[in-house]
């Protein structure tokens, strides 16, 4: 009697903006005939994998290639209670763009990760409606405003297992596939930038929607800046904001997939791509096309593909 083929996990981590490389990463493993049995997204993640097993990432590729950093700006809902945007302008264009289902009465098992803001327990979402699931899951605290669910408040699931390893293995999975998109992160907003070649003029980067005003924000409060100017240079609020979030998430992935390892790790390489960055789809998607090419020979050792 031959053994029952293995089931193969895919846990799909947070990173904002930086999680369209999920997109790459699956359509890299369709490409090489290596399909996941399971699926389980935290944040970002949990975005793009609803979208896989619903059968929108054809939709979801197209739509994500073509999105400005304008179109991400008018998507924002700006409030004072809770976070920075309601969310309600995003959940809805998610609604009538892609199909809104019952996690239950999908073809695979999913479910996305979520916190507890009260706790801080991890909350695994695995009924009712899959865009429900996935807006608690990518509620970014500060940023997106909480979600209520059962009497409770949910928050992002990166803040306790930004890549669902642990989950994967919950709902039966046999050899996991894992994501992380936080490996070459710590000091990118420090770093100083590379100086265009002489004869190459660089091309300015769009800036993302937060980003742009967050600066506006900085740049009205230098006009309060009193004191003796310092030798070492400051880095704007946007930039410490954005390398303190960057520390913590490298900080907790690594301890959990220490404790959790997966069989197969992709980490794809996206330092250079910021929080808000989804306006740059086509940089991300194809990173997350190399990553994983560069891993199929160990997934090759599992028998897959």
């Amino acid at each position: 009697m031959t053994d029952p083929k293995p089931k193969i996990g895919l846990a799909l981590g947070s990173g904002s903006a930086r999680g369209w490389a999920h997109i790459g990463v699956l359509r890299q493993l369709q490409e090489a005939g290596i399909a996941p049995d399971i699926v389980c997204g935290t944040s970002i993640g949990s975005f793009v994998g609803a979208a896989y097993v619903c059968g929108d990432l054809d939709r979801l590729d197209d739509w994500t290639r073509g999105l400005k950093w304008q179109t991400v700006l008018g998507m924002l809902d700006l409030t004072i209670s809770g976070g920075l945007i309601k969310g309600h302008a995003l959940t809805e264009f998610f609604r009538s763009h892609f199909e809104d289902r019952g996690i239950e009465e999908l073809d695979m098992p999913f479910a996305a990760v979520a916190t507890h803001l009260n706790s801080g327990r991890e909350v695994w979402l695995q009924s009712g409606s899959i865009v429900d699931a996935v807006r608690a899951s990518i509620a970014f605290p500060g940023l997106l405003t909480p979600v209520a669910h059962n009497g409770h408040l949910l928050v992002d699931g990166g803040l306790v297992n930004p890549v669902p390893v642990s989950l994967c293995r919950a709902l039966g999975a046999d050899i996991v596939i894992a994501v992380d998109l936080n490996a070459d992160l710590v000091g990118r907003h420090l770093r100083r930038p590379p100086e265009p070649t002489p004869l190459v003029e660089a091309a300015p980067a769009e800036p993302s929607a937060v980003t742009s005003m967050l600066s506006w924000v900085q740049s009205g409060l230098n006009l309060w800046r009193s004191g003796p100017k310092s030798s070492t240079p400051m880095p704007s609020i946007v930039d410490v904001i954005s390398s303190s979030i960057n520390v913590m998430q490298v900080r907790i992935t690594r301890s959990r997939l220490a404790g959790e390892p997966a069989d197969v790790l992709i980490q794809p390489r996206l330092g250079h791509v910021a929080l808000m960055d989804y306006h740059r789809a086509s940089v991300a998607i194809e990173e997350g096309r190399r990553a994983t090419k560069e891993m199929l020979p160990q997934m090759g050792a599992y028998g897959l593909g």
